[in-house]
This record gives C-alpha cells, sequence and structure tokens, in this order.
C-alpha cells in the first residue's frame, strides 16, 4: 500500500512539476484533450471500436513522457482548427501539414513527419503523369493539402474536382469507378495501395510537406513542452521505435531539421 500511495504522489508531483516548468494550461488537469479527425489511416483511424494510428502511438509517448493522460476527440476536418480556437480542445494532431496560411490562426510544433502529395489510381488506369489529368474526376479530402495542390494543378491541367469530408470516402469512389484520381498524402495513398490490390500510385514526390501539432497561440508553454519532447524523443530513439513499428524502417527525415532543433 505504501509503495502505490508514493507512486500516486510521484504522479502528482511530475504532473504539476511539469506544469510549472512550463507554465501551460489544460481544459482538465493532467488530462490533454486532443482534437483529430479520425478517419485517416495510418494515421488515425478507428479498427474494432479502439483508436489506433501512428498519430496516436506518437501523442500517447508524448503525453507519457510530460505526465499527462490523452482523451481524443474525433473530430471532422473541417472544424478540427475552429474547435482548437474555441477550446474545444488543447492541441490537433491530425496529420497536419504546416502552412503559413493555418500558422496564421494556430502555433504548430517542430515537425514531427514529413509528407508529400500523391496521385492515386486503378491499376487499370492509363493516367501516368499529371498531363494525364486533362478532363479526367479528381477527389480530396475538403481543406487538405490535397485540395489547395489539386486547385493549383487544375488552372494548369483543367480537370473535375469533386471534395470529400474523407480521405477514405474519396478512395471509395475511386475503387467503384466514380473517380479517375484522388490526390493525397503518399503514406495514406501507399497504405491504401496495400489494403486494396485494385489501386496504384501514379505520381509521387509532387510536394514537400512536414506535418506539426496544432496549438492555441497563447499557449506557448504547451509549445515549448511539446517541442522539446519531440527533441527528447528524436534523440533517445523513442520516436524511432514508433515510427518503425508503422512503417517498418527507421526514420530519416528529420536529419533534414535536426539542426535547427539543438
Amino acid at each position: 500500500m505504501k509503495n502505490i500511495i508514493s507512486k500516486i504522489l510521484f504522479s502528482f508531483y511530475l504532473m504539476f512539476s511539469l506544469v510549472f516548468a512550463y507554465k501551460f494550461k489544460t481544459i482538465k488537469p493532467g488530462v490533454f484533450t486532443v482534437c483529430s479527425d479520425i478517419t485517416y489511416p495510418p494515421f488515425e483511424y478507428i479498427e474494432n471500436g479502439k483508436i489506433k494510428g501512428f498519430d496516436i502511438d506518437l501523442f500517447n509517448k508524448i503525453a507519457e513522457n510530460l505526465g499527462y493522460k490523452v482523451v481524443y476527440l474525433n473530430t471532422a476536418w473541417d472544424g478540427i482548427i475552429p474547435a482548437l480556437l474555441t477550446r474545444k480542445c488543447d492541441l490537433i494532431i491530425s496529420a497536419m501539414t504546416i502552412t503559413p496560411e493555418r500558422a496564421k490562426k494556430v502555433d504548430f510544433s517542430i515537425p514531427y513527419f514529413k509528407a508529400s502529395q500523391t496521385v492515386l489510381v486503378r491499376k487499370d488506369s492509363n493516367i501516368n503523369s499529371l498531363e494525364d489529368l486533362k478532363g479526367k474526376k479528381v477527389g480530396v479530402q475538403i481543406g487538405t493539402t490535397g485540395d489547395i495542390y489539386a486547385k493549383k494543378l487544375q488552372k494548369k491541367y483543367p480537370f473535375v474536382l469533386k471534395t470529400y469530408e474523407t480521405g477514405p470516402d474519396a478512395i471509395m469512389d475511386l475503387r467503384l469507378g466514380r473517380l479517375d484520381a484522388v490526390i493525397i498524402d503518399n503514406v495514406v495513398a501507399y497504405t491504401a495501395v496495400k489494403k486494396y490490390p485494385n489501386l496504384k500510385v501514379a505520381v509521387d514526390g509532387l510536394s514537400k510537406e512536414y506535418y506539426g501539432i496544432a496549438i492555441n497561440k497563447d499557449n506557448k508553454g504547451l509549445k515549448k513542452a511539446i517541442d522539446e519532447t519531440l527533441i527528447k524523443m528524436y534523440k533517445n530513439g523513442e520516436y524511432d521505435k514508433i515510427y518503425e513499428s508503422w512503417f517498418g524502417k527507421k526514420p530519416t527525415w528529420y536529419y533534414e531539421i535536426i539542426e535547427d532543433l539543438k
């Protein structure tokens, strides 16, 4: 009993000492309330009633390092930043690309993942280049960088653009022949290819993007806590272990920015 009480007291000490050190507040003491659009495998999704994904495992480990518990709120993508701004959650982790436009509204952590846009098609498709998109039906998830990138491409290679609430909805219509292509993040595209053998990636590496954890601008202490924890995880191998468990190889991308993190 004495050992159990000691552990509980130590947990409270750790939690409050970290809060004091970083000077941040959360909606619920000792708990991170996290907004995430949990429809985006392999980053966040629901399987057998359980929330899973790379982002989920990563943030659970960040919270563990900070002595916090985590509650996830499944939040539609088009309302996810408004939910943060109106204090429905403390932060967002949802495969969100750091962009100048988004950074006007929220702060971002240091990057935690590198991605690019790809063109996903059916295996029997004759689409092999961006030029081949002319006159085709192309799907994107609304409000994503795939959506933004597609609108730029549309000016050069005119095609019919259809938006969807979720990435899986767009991929479903591609599989059913209602679309000719989907523009989406590369890891999500390759995950779909593994799951659905009738799909393939036609064009990859269309952009260079970094995901970040979004935080309210007036919560600088929380940003500092997350940034320093991520740097610690890059250095001590915790990040590598999570990355390898999801993608089968060690990450190399963060060496591109590691000098800036020292």
